[in-house]
């Protein structure tokens, strides 16, 4: 055990002999102030429930910390090791992941009409979670190699998004639609910033949103999702319920909130008050201050990947600078369509808030995609560190 603790320490151990700021501490303080938050925020909202369903109030939050636990030590292993290892295992990550999404429809567990986990023994894998992160690394690497043919050629434009396409026809399968719509705008979003042409993008763009439009209007419930978003009020007690709930949980919070532990509507007024409408219970609870505040370190921390993306680009590293890219405009779209759903902004979608939320699944390749953001940044400090420091290996 201590060679295998030593092995994970020793870049980073080399690294702070150099130099103490070879890690981007704002990002580290604004994941860290997140999860913090997060375990908070769970302790809060899944009390009532958890008391209810096993007789312990803290049920779900032991299994909240245990999966944060796990997820700290893949964190920990992604951190020691060299970022282009991910690169060499892009094309198996994305075969994996379309083997993964058919196996879930064919063995998957359905939980209220959806297939999207696959059991091993206690443990639920939720694929949807992993195809995010694949996907993006497997378009990474196609991007970095393929640079000139994406600029040149409409094949170059084309070959990557039938991949793609054909995992999100898998994941409308199980349906997971919120997964979907994150994947392809998280894909278009790459290729543009990889060079894309213009017109192109736009022409996909308007293809992505006719297609996604017509997958919501063809099936009865994503209709039911839509009338009830523009018309909450007109069935309260039936289709509309749980966006009333969440719009009282909202106006009950008003400048600085009822206070921590103080939110009504978590005592079985809202569905999935831990899960996919925490933020209703941050906003009843620490009101339109704890609002801002949160929606300000997810914009901090979006902010600060783009700019790690940024000077990877600068420093020669592409493949890691479009994968952070593309984690980054993940997390901005994950958050910004979990607040538009607990605000009434965008119809119902069933999609966790980054780092909050309840769910083991979800926090675990959260922090992994995180661990390979910081990873990228360290190596990318070590690029461009003065000499007498590029003697430390990575």
């Amino acid at each position: 055990m201590n060679a295998v603790l030593q092995w994970m320490r020793t870049p980073f151990a080399k690294a702070a002999e150099a130099d103490q700021a070879m890690y981007d501490k704002p990002l580290l303080i604004a994941i860290t102030l997140l999860l913090a938050f997060g375990i908070l925020m769970v302790t809060s909202s899944s009390l009532p429930f958890a008391l209810e369903r096993t007789g312990n109030g803290f049920s779900l939050v032991y299994r909240h910390l245990f999966y944060l636990g796990l997820a700290l030590v893949a964190s920990a292993v992604v951190l020691s090791r060299p970022s282009d290892s991910w690169q060499q295992w892009a094309m198996h990550m994305l075969v994996a992941c379309l083997v993964l999404l058919v196996l879930v429809l064919l063995l998957g567990r359905e939980v209220n009409g959806a297939k999207r986990w696959l059991g091993f023994g206690g443990f639920t894998v939720q694929v949807s979670e992993l195809a995010k992160l694949f996907v993006i690394i497997y378009l990474a690497d196609y991007l970095q190699r393929r640079n000139d043919l994406l600029r040149t050629r409409f094949e170059g434009f084309i070959r990557p998004l039938m991949v793609i396409g054909f995992a999100t026809f898998l994941l409308l399968l199980e349906p997971d639609y919120g997964a979907s719509v994150v994947i392809v705008a998280t894909c278009l979003t790459m290729m543009f910033l990889a060079g894309a042409k213009l017109w192109q993008f736009i022409a996909l763009c308007l293809v992505a949103v006719a297609m996604l439009a017509i997958v919501a209007l063809s099936a009865s419930y994503r209709l039911q999702r839509l009338k009830t978003f523009l018309d909450p009020w007109a069935d309260p007690f039936g289709s509309g319920y749980q966006l009333t709930q969440s719009l009282i949980a909202f106006g009950r919070g008003e400048w600085f909130g009822q206070g921590l532990g103080n939110s009504l509507q978590k005592l079985a007024y809202l569905p999935e008050a831990h899960t996919d409408f925490v933020f209703a219970v941050v906003a009843e609870e620490f009101g339109l201050f704890g609002v801002v505040l949160v929606l300000a370190l997810f914009a901090f921390l979006v902010l600060r990947i783009l700019q790690i993306s940024q000077a990877a680009l600068k420093a020669e590293m592409p493949f890691q600078s479009y994968a952070c890219a593309g984690v980054a405009t993940w997390m901005a779209l994950q958050a910004m369509i979990n607040v538009g759903v607990a605000s009434g902004a965008l119809p119902t979608k069933g999609l966790t808030l980054p780092f909050i939320s309840y769910g083991g699944n979800a926090i675990i390749i959260n922090l992994v995609a995180m661990a390979f953001v910081v990873r990228v940044d360290f190596e990318r400090r070590l690029r461009s560190a003065p000499p007498k420091r590029q003697e430390v290996e990575a």
